[in-house]
């Protein structure tokens, strides 16, 4: 490396490490600094250095002052910025409380020097679960990687037994094979979407929840033209299968803000009778889906189409029968 371009990465080292708006440095404290990495530097070549550093994109700061002093204005992350990613990674329940606490330390070297202590102090967790995987950045890693080079990836899939003991689904024998299309954060948790052999459709997996994963030397199968991962997450209510169908609802007028939480403000409403609206949505059919509609206690009502509005009253009924079967 020649003498001048070394000379001028130790500079921008120390300014970005060690100085920002509410510390700048003067032209004693940059030799001084870069002294400590082995670099000797004239006074004289300091202001040159600036200069380049400003071509290249480095928003150096120059106050002109006794004595002058310089310091790293914006960076590639605000604070603000810096601690709602500090959130967003401390409050993920796909990432490990290891992981998180890792990559939390390298967002933090993002940050001006200042507020570090700053952050340090913040308090990171509210005690959500996180996740077991300690392999979670390598299953995305492979993921992003096969889903470039349009390759399946072969992977084994593990839950839970009455033990709490982790268990491949299927047995240890078994390999799901995916056509990758895309990876998508939904509810807390991290999916891939693609095309599944086993299942023959488009299916998901949580990749927190994917064990022994590699790429294979398959071409996947080709994402078909009109797939859209985020109007595909819409259709899947809460993420479990079932029959996709159109739906009413006929809801209290305060649960408008839950219907838009869950449908998005694009969703298709209208007045009812007594104050209330209605409410039409596409959603997966399915006992998740019954199951939120009961947590409201008759403020949602499922009013068609009759077939989904009668299988919602049996599972009902199912759950009443066994409750006086037991009691």
């Amino acid at each position: 490396m020649a003498e001048s371009s070394k000379k001028s990465l130790a500079v921008l080292k120390f300014l970005w490490e060690h100085t920002d708006e509410n510390r700048p440095a003067t032209t004693s404290d940059i030799i001084k600094g870069v002294a400590e990495y082995g670099v000797n530097l004239e006074r004289h070549a300091l202001p040159e250095i600036y200069e380049d550093l400003l071509s290249m994109g480095v928003d150096v700061v120059f106050c002109k002052s006794s004595p002058n002093k310089y310091y790293i204005g914006s960076r590639h992350l605000e604070l603000s910025e810096v601690k709602l990613l500090i959130d967003a990674v401390d409050t993920a329940g796909f990432i490990s409380a290891t992981q998180s606490k890792k990559l939390i330390n390298r967002i933090i070297d993002l940050s001006e020097p200042s507020s570090r202590k700053e952050l340090k102090r913040h308090v990171y967790s509210d005690q959500r679960p996180k996740s077991e995987c300690k392999e979670l950045f390598y299953n995305v890693d492979t993921i992003h990687r096969a889903i470039n080079s349009a390759n399946i990836i072969r992977f084994q899939y593990y839950e839970y037994n009455i033990q709490k003991k982790r268990v491949h689904k299927h047995g240890n024998e078994y390999y799901y094979m995916i056509s990758p299309y895309a990876l998508v954060w939904n509810d807390d948790y991290y999916y891939v979407l693609g095309y599944c052999e086993q299942h023959d459709k488009i299916s998901k997996f949580r990749v927190d929840r994917i064990d022994n994963i590699s790429i294979t030397d398959l071409c996947a199968k080709s994402k078909p033209k009109d797939f859209e991962p985020v109007a595909y997450l819409k259709s899947l209510f809460s993420m479990y299968d079932g029959e996709l169908q159109k739906v009413r609802l006929k809801c209290d007028a305060d649960m408008m803000k839950v219907v838009i939480d869950r449908f998005e403000k694009s969703v298709n409403t209208f007045d009812a009778e007594w104050g209330k609206f209605y409410a039409d949505v596409e959603i997966s059919v399915s006992r998740t889906f019954f199951g939120w509609l009961f947590g409201f206690g008759g403020k949602i009502e499922l009013v068609s189409p009759e077939n989904v509005r009668n299988d919602y009253y049996n599972m009902a009924s199912e759950v009443i029968k066994s409750y006086n079967t037991n009691g």
